[in-house]
Formats: structure tokens, C-alpha cells, sequence
């Protein structure tokens, strides 16, 4: 059983608005991982997630979603890459639900397309508080480096499940194993950036005719 910390905080930038921060600590027997997302950073990102293709697409989620992620993790690597990969996405996921709250006054829908030379891959997704990925994506070789590739649709998938999010994926074009992968976290990143961001024509008020975007 995994002992889960949350904290959801406000923080002040220096233009004296309210950011949106979420912190969540997952532990258990086989990671220790503690993950931070501000939605309303300026693209830094700190991940130290011993796995290193991991590192280089949180710096794509931070540097294109213009979020400042922190990572911070030690898992039992030495037998695969899989509860490290697997606990970070969760726990980024549940960082980002703490970050958005009652998801008053967002856009709540994000769609974007990113290419990366040969590769093209379209991200739609939906703050919708209900989990779903839907992931098409034709990866040709099974590792990038040391990394597996079948890990990519895992990683979403735990991201959906912990932030309460419709996700899908299709890949348009490409034959690159890293070029789709990295396109696809750069594009996730636009379209989670737009879904984040304040329509100020709601005035504070949840994009829903429910009232309401989350699970609670």
C-alpha cells in the first residue's frame, strides 16, 4: 500500500499573483517519489528521476507548458525502469488536481498538434475529472537508450488516472521512436498549457453545465 502525501499550495509570484502549486509524495517498497508542478511557472524545470530519457521529456512538459516541475525520485531501477516511470506519473497527475483545485475559470479543453522533423502527433485532451486515455502511437524500435518504450503509454495512463483527465493521443506521422515520443510529450504540454489557463469571460465559474470537474 502506498503512503501518499498531498499538499496543495498558494503561492505569491512576484507580480503578486496567486500561483497554482501542487506537491504529492508517493511512497512504497519499491519508489520514493515527491513531484511539484506549478501550472503558472515560467518553464523551469528540476527532474532528477533516474531514468534518463524521463528527465529530458519532463523538461519538454515544463519548457512547453511553461510549468515548473520538480521530480525528485529513487525507485528500485535496478530491476526496470516500470514503478519509477509508473509512480512519478502518478504522482505528477495527483500534483496537477491539487494545482487546479475546483478548476473554477479554466478552459478545461486543450488540443494541439507538434511535429518534430518526420514525426506529427495531435493531443486532445479534457480537465474533465474523469480518467481516460485513448493512446495511438506506433513506436518502431521497444527501447530509446535504456528506456522502454511501452512505458509512454503507461505514463499517461497513470497521469490520467491521478489528475482526472480524457486524454488522446493519435500519432499522424513519424518513424522515429524518439522523435514521436518527444512530439508527443511537447504536444501534451501545449494542450495541457491551453486547458490550464484562465477564459476570462467565465468570470470564476466551472466550464461545466454540471457545475462541477471533479470526482469529489
Amino acid at each position: 500500500m502506498a503512503a501518499v502525501q498531498a499538499v496543495a499550495e498558494a503561492a505569491v509570484s512576484a507580480n503578486g499573483a496567486t500561483s497554482r502549486v501542487g506537491t504529492v509524495q508517493r511512497v512504497t517498497k519499491e519508489t520514493n517519489v515527491k513531484v511539484t508542478i506549478d501550472v503558472d511557472g515560467t518553464g523551469v524545470c528540476n527532474s532528477k528521476s533516474q531514468i534518463p530519457f524521463l528527465d529530458h521529456m519532463m523538461d519538454q512538459l515544463s519548457s512547453h507548458g511553461l510549468f515548473n516541475v520538480t521530480v525528485e525520485a529513487q525507485g528500485d531501477t535496478w530491476i526496470d525502469d516500470h514503478h519509477t516511470n509508473e509512480d512519478i506519473a502518478l504522482a505528477l497527475g495527483g500534483a496537477l488536481a491539487q494545482a487546479l483545485g475546483d478548476r473554477k475559470g479554466i478552459n478545461r479543453f486543450g488540443d494541439f498538434t507538434a511535429p518534430l522533423d518526420e514525426a506529427l502527433v495531435h493531443v486532445v485532451l479534457d480537465l474533465s475529472g474523469r480518467p481516460h486515455l485513448s493512446c495511438d502511437l506506433n513506436l518502431p524500435t521497444e527501447r530509446i537508450g535504456k528506456y522502454e518504450t511501452q512505458l509512454v503509454e503507461h505514463f499517461f495512463q497513470s497521469v490520467v488516472n491521478t489528475s482526472g483527465m480524457t486524454l488522446h493521443i493519435r500519432q499522424l506521422a513519424g518513424k522515429n521512436s524518439h522523435h514521436i515520443v518527444e512530439a508527443t510529450f511537447k504536444a501534451f504540454a501545449r494542450a495541457l498549457r491551453h486547458a490550464c489557463e484562465t477564459d476570462a469571460r467565465r468570470a470564476g465559474t466551472v466550464a461545466s453545465s454540471k457545475g462541477v470537474l471533479t470526482q469529489q
